[in-house]
């Protein structure tokens, strides 16, 4: 019952809003994506061109996705005399937020009873069977209406007060048909109901750029886009002579909200900087709400008379005098295209004025053409699939062909055919412990090629896949995509231990060095019949090295040495490759003892000169030990006569002046002089012993300061 009501009154009002929509298409066109150049961060730079006549508006399709990108990056140029007017799109403010703008109190899904209510004092038209009337709405009720027994129905009824001021009822049934009679309600119900109609179609942005100017001008617009990540993949046919043939696609992905058709299509390697900001969200800030005063009135005021003025200069002068915009400031902005490239001019593009948005008149003149015509040398179409440019640490394919993809579609677009020079090599690698099937390729083509997936197609047949790294021109890379199952290779390791192969001394240091060796022995067996190249795959160590009798490697990589031998069919063949590692000890010389020296002269660490050498500094450090040994024994004697007359002290304190006690101080007065002499005579000889103590130790440094010796062992 209700939803039958509400469908006719909404189909009154499709009629409505599709007559709006038709009459504006006719002054609004379509402005086509003419260049899209996509990078490896998820990003892509877009231009559409076109023409415009006279005062018109031209849409572009975007997702809501997009929006943010093309509002912080959109540039607009009319390139004719013309301007640019303004640039709209559809919001995205929430829906309850918009039907609060609306004099229709209702909210996003009501149900026929409810939407009628909210018309309430509105103008109507009633009809069920033969009954009708026509009035205003004066309210929606809910009645019981017994059925069967106690059992009883709901139903809702419409009351309409007629231009007499009688009120009729009506139960709303599906015979129930409801009319709204005036015009501004039916505006404001067509646009509740363009409003929530919207919500089915909310991913789709289309923004209209309103032009001003008089006849048919050129247009350009360009902005940057979130965008699928282009992939690479490569294919490489072996043949049976010649050179291999390398053929590479791009996978591309059209996720915007416009078809690509014959677009300019330009696929970059590279990461410049971006970011995501919510420009297309509205925000609403919270307000104060400040209540009414119980007073309102208002007393007379008086202000006070100026008394001075101030001159406005600097920062706030800018402020308060108009400032005008030279012609051509803002020249070069579509020069800067994001990773640095060049635009190229559209076809059907003239140079001439511009506008920019925002209704700002823009001229570029003579310089703006200057530059299309540079800019079209330089991106000239090549003759070949794709054309690669270095960016920096950047390329660029360029397609020759121009693409088309449609919206929500995915294409292979080719960017690479060329031969290229390839070995068909067996690899070894220590850490898959296999050996696979690779192609060493040069990249003998002009063009970076970028990391992606290959395959291989040998003898007219599927022969693997693999991944690979960007390869720059001229650069070798080794492309392994299958299990070698026709070549053995065992590995064996031998250490040696660690031997001093030379020492030396010098300022007081001696350092020995070592070298640690190992060997490693790789045999290989080639089970096929025909010849095979191996490739073996050892890992280069920080601080190792090759030895110069080992064969050398083919090439050298940041983790490996790369050795490349052939063996013959049914055959097996060895590689030795052998290493050093240099180990450095170092000694301070005045802290050696004689049980360091007798312990290096039994491992073969030193030679007789250095023992020599070393055994000179022993004997001066001994004597310089037995110096302090003396010096030492003379201060033990001066500090044991020091305690035994501190003794004898003690003692005369209690002698009381007898004869026998006077006959005592006597022999302990003589006894101090006596010990008195030799505490003299010992202090001499300590001062005598530290004289010669210093000249040793003096002896001693600049001998050590002074031993130079190198010797190999």
């Amino acid at each position: 019952m209700r939803s039958l009501t509400i469908a006719v009154v909404c189909l009154s009002f499709v009629s409505i809003s599709f007559s709006q929509s038709s009459s504006s298409t006719d002054s609004t066109a379509r402005l086509p994506v003419t260049r899209v150049v996509l990078y490896k961060n998820g990003v892509g730079y877009f231009e559409h061109a076109g023409r415009v006549h006279d005062s018109q508006d031209v849409n572009i399709d975007f997702t809501t996705a997009q929006l943010n990108d093309v509002l912080k990056s959109l540039t607009v140029l009319d390139l004719g005399h013309g301007r640019i007017t303004g640039v709209s799109y559809n919001s995205n403010a929430p829906l309850e937020r918009r039907l609060g703008s609306l004099h229709l109190a209702v909210g996003e899904k009501p149900t026929t009873a409810q939407f009628l209510d909210a018309l309430r004092g509105a103008r109507l038209e009633v009809k069920s069977g033969p009954e009708s009337a026509t009035g205003r709405l004066l309210s929606i009720d809910e009645r019981d209406i017994p059925i069967k027994g106690d059992e009883k129905v709901t139903v809702d009824q419409i009351s309409i007060v007629g231009d007499n001021g009688d009120v009729h009822v009506f139960d709303l049934t599906p015979s129930t048909s409801v009319r709204v009679a005036e015009k501004d309600v039916n505006d404001e119900i067509g646009k509740y109901l363009g409003l929530v109609a919207s919500t089915r179609d909310q991913d789709l942005r289309r923004m209209t750029i309103s032009t001003a100017g008089d006849g048919e001008r050129n247009l350009l617009v360009s902005y940057i886009s979130e965008v699928p990540v282009w992939k690479s993949t490569y294919r490489i046919v072996i043949p049976k002579d010649g050179k291999p043939l390398l053929q590479g696609w791009a996978i591309v992905d059209n996720t915007v909200g416009e078809d690509w058709t014959n677009v300019e299509l330009s696929l970059v390697a590279g990461a410049p900087q971006t970011f995501v900001q919510e420009l297309s969200q509205p925000y609403y800030t919270r307000r104060p709400v400040i209540a009414l005063p119980e007073s309102a009135m208002i007393m007379p005021q008086t202000h006070e008379a100026t008394m001075e003025t101030v001159e406005v200069t600097g920062a706030n002068a800018a402020l308060s005098t108009p400032q005008r915009v030279p012609a051509g400031a803002l020249g070069g902005v579509i020069g800067g295209v994001p990773g640095g490239l060049a635009a190229k001019s559209q076809p059907g593009v003239a140079a001439g004025g511009g506008g920019g948005v925002g209704g700002g008149v823009y001229r570029t003149g003579s310089d703006y053409k200057q530059w299309l015509d540079k800019a079209a040398e330089t991106l000239e179409a090549s003759t070949m699939t794709a054309e690669s440019r270095d960016l920096g640490d950047l390329f660029e394919y360029k397609l020759q062909d121009r693409v088309s993809i449609g919206k929500n579609q995915s294409a292979l677009v080719p960017v690479l055919q060329s031969r290229v020079d390839a070995e068909k090599v067996s690899v070894w690698n220590p850490s898959q412990r296999a050996v696979l099937r690779a192609l060493w390729l040069d990249n003998t083509s002009n063009l970076t090629l970028d990391g992606g997936s290959f395959d291989v197609l040998e003898g007219d047949a599927f022969a693997g896949e693999g991944l690979m790294d960007a390869i720059k021109p001229g650069e070798k890379r080794l492309l392994s995509y299958a299990a070698d199952l026709g070549v053995l290779v065992d590995g064996k390791q031998k250490s040696d231990s660690q031997r001093v192969t030379k020492v030396f001394i010098s300022h007081g240091i001696l350092t020995q060095s070592k070298e640690e060796r190992e060997e490693n022995t790789y045999t290989i067996r080639n089970r096929d019949t025909s010849s095979r190249t191996v490739v073996i795959e050892y890992p280069a160590r920080p601080g190792w090295k090759l030895t110069d009798d080992d064969d050398k490697p083919a090439e050298s990589s940041a983790s490996f040495h790369r050795f490349r031998l052939s063996v013959e069919p049914m055959k097996t063949q060895t590689l030795t490759v052998k290493e050093y590692r240099p180990v450095m000890n170092t000694y301070q010389v005045s802290d050696i003892s004689d049980s360091q020296i007798k312990f290096f002269l039994a491992q073969k660490m030193i030679n007789p000169e250095i023992e020599r050498a070393l055994r000179k500094v022993m004997a001066q450090k001994d004597s310089i030990a037995a110096l302090d040994a003396e010096t030492a024994s003379r201060k033990s004697k001066i500090s044991g006569i020091s305690e035994d007359q501190q003794r004898v002290r003690e003692n005369m304190k209690a002698l009381k002046g007898s004869a026998e006690e006077k006959a005592l101080i006597a022999r302990y007065i003589r006894q101090f002089n006596e010990q008195e002499d030799r505490v003299e005579a010992l202090h001499r000889e300590v001062s005598d012993l530290q004289q010669k103590r210093e000249a040793a130790q003096k002896t001693l440094n600049e001998m050590i300061e002074n031993l130079q010796i190198e010797a190999t062992l």
